[in-house]
């Protein structure tokens, strides 16, 4: 029921039908880099065991894994970020040795991060040409025509003339691509490059891969969204714990199961079968609530219920986030947190069965990636282990090491530094901070973004749990999260809440697309 409502609310997908492989595959062909017994450790963490990896030209390799299980860190070794401990690099057959990111990138490899590395005052050119020999010697128009050249080249449309700070984040990636084509990059490696692009943003960006590949570049390709690999890959390697376990051609893989089965060890469903839960009072109200971007909102929350507040990013969601959480008080209206106005309730905060938020800046906002596990507990925690002016550092120890087991945080190790963490592992270990002090309302924003098919799933898992005590208003841009988590659905445009659907009533659910772009029919 849940895929064939998608597919009335949602747009066809960008990526739904795989097209013919790149190119045609010579297994004797050598590759263009070899990474052959590839070992790097942190203090007693191993994060690559032995890895060997072929890299070839004209294919898109998608490397799959859980949180945690080296992708990341394979690529920073392949990338001159890190130096491996054992094994070596071997670069059309050569070994290599990367003493850093630009010895990497003049031997024709690049990666593109989430996190873009950009001079926002500066026009697409000048930062496509930053660095580059001769570069800045061309006149503007010579330096605009030369990139422009080269997008339409690989099929990056961007205007070289604009400048970045005037450009989306789909617009700011081609950017970032550019920079390492100008640079004759042969191999472009893309950390979860569709985490901050829309739907048709990342069909874009399929189509310039693709058409890379067809000029001879290799794609390393590292993604947790499994319709995606099995759309753009031409091969399929997975890592668990540091060790690559399987590598096969796409055209082996039958389904998104059958793969997520081999990533995973296990099978994984991802249809949670909720339960209805008894619905008691009401935790959250808002009546008229306007100002900061939002317009009279009105919506009450209950224990024992998910309200889930959808809609394209940018309309309103952050801001709503930021008042109920007391991080930006409301400027009109009434908003009500169990029972009291908003300013009465956070004179006076309380550490456990209160509110507890989980915010999508898991390694700034939630954590500090500094400290160990044990204070990052305490960050919300403190005053249950206060005894006077006395902490009792040893309890906290101990409560940390029964969290960190029941939630399967890896490594678990309370001392480990939390930024030392993967993503999967951080939110888990926010979430069972956050669920110990036994909440009655949760905000949960975007809790699985970026999580790999077995994180999401636990996090799940654990959402529908905490209802019980609880009522949850969960902000995510995943229509499916919401479809099966939530009992009613509220969309936003604009800073409006355009309509609240109960998720069991099928036919007005189908209009959820027309609604997220302000359409109310």
């Amino acid at each position: 029921m849940l895929r064939r409502l998608l597919d009335r609310i949602l747009p066809p997908r960008v990526f739904e039908e795989r097209p013919e492989p790149t190119a045609v595959f010579e297994a004797s062909r050598p590759p263009v880099v070899r990474l052959e017994r590839i070992v790097k450790r942190f203090g007693a963490v191993t994060a690559n065991r032995d890895i060997t990896l072929d890299i070839h030209a004209g294919r898109i390799l998608a490397l799959l894994g859980e949180n945690g299980a080296g992708k990341s860190t394979l690529m920073s070794i392949l990338s001159g970020r890190y130096h491996p401990d054992e094994g070596r690099i071997l670069v059309d057959g050569e070994p290599t040795r990367f003493s850093s990111s630009r010895d990497a990138i003049r031997a024709g490899i690049g990666m593109v991060y989430q996190h873009f590395m950009l001079v926002p005052t500066m026009t697409v050119a000048q930062n496509v040409l930053l660095g580059q020999e001769g570069g800045f010697l061309l006149a503007p128009r010579a330096m605009e025509a030369r990139v422009d050249a080269l997008a339409q080249r690989y099929g990056l449309e961007i205007r070289a003339s604009a400048r970045v700070a005037e450009l989306s984040m789909g617009e700011r990636q081609r950017v970032e691509i550019l920079r390492l084509l100008a640079r004759n990059s042969r191999v472009l490696i893309f950390d979860e490059p569709t985490a901050v692009l829309t739907e048709p943003e990342a069909g874009k960006l399929f189509d310039a891969l693709r058409r890379m590949a067809s000029q001879e570049k290799a794609i390393v390709f590292i993604s947790h969204k499994l319709e995606e690999v099995l759309s753009i890959a031409d091969e399929i390697a997975i890592l668990r714990r540091g060790a690559v376990v399987d590598r096969m051609p796409r055209t082996d893989v039958s389904s998104k199961s059958e793969l997520a089965e081999r990533m995973v060890g296990r099978g994984i469903a991802l249809q949670m079968g909720r339960e209805p839960a008894a619905r008691g009072e009401v935790v959250l109200e808002l009546e008229g609530l306007s100002g900061n971007g939002l317009e009279d909102l009105s919506l009450d929350v209950r224990r024992g219920e998910i309200v889930a507040v959808v809609g394209v990013a940018g309309n309103g969601q952050k801001q709503l986030v930021e008042t109920v959480t007391g991080l930006v008080p409301p400027e009109e209206g009434v908003v009500r947190i169990l029972g009291r106005e908003w300013r009465d309730f956070y004179a006076q905060p309380r550490w456990e069965e209160t509110l507890a938020y989980i915010p999508e800046d898991r390694l700034g906002l939630a954590t500090c990636p500094e400290l160990d596990m044990v204070d990052n507990v305490l960050l919300t925690t403190r005053q249950g282990f206060s005894r006077g002016v006395f902490l009792e550092r040893g309890r906290a120890a101990q409560t940390t090491t029964r969290l960190v087991e029941e939630h399967n945080v890896q490594p678990a190790r309370p001392r480990t530094q939390a930024g030392k963490l993967s993503g999967g592992n951080l939110q888990k270990l926010v979430i069972a901070r956050e669920f110990f002090r036994r909440p009655k309302i949760i905000v949960a924003e975007q809790p699985t973004q970026g999580l790999d098919i077995a994180a999401t799933e636990e996090v799940w898992k654990s959402l529908l749990a905490a209802r019980q005590g609880a009522g949850i208003l969960l902000v995510t841009g995943d229509l499916t999260e919401a479809l099966e988590l939530a009992d009613r659905v509220a969309v936003m445009y604009r800073g409006r809440f355009i309509d609240v659907i109960a998720t069991d009533d099928e036919e007005r659910l189908a209009s959820l697309g027309l609604l997220m772009a302000g359409v109310k029919e």
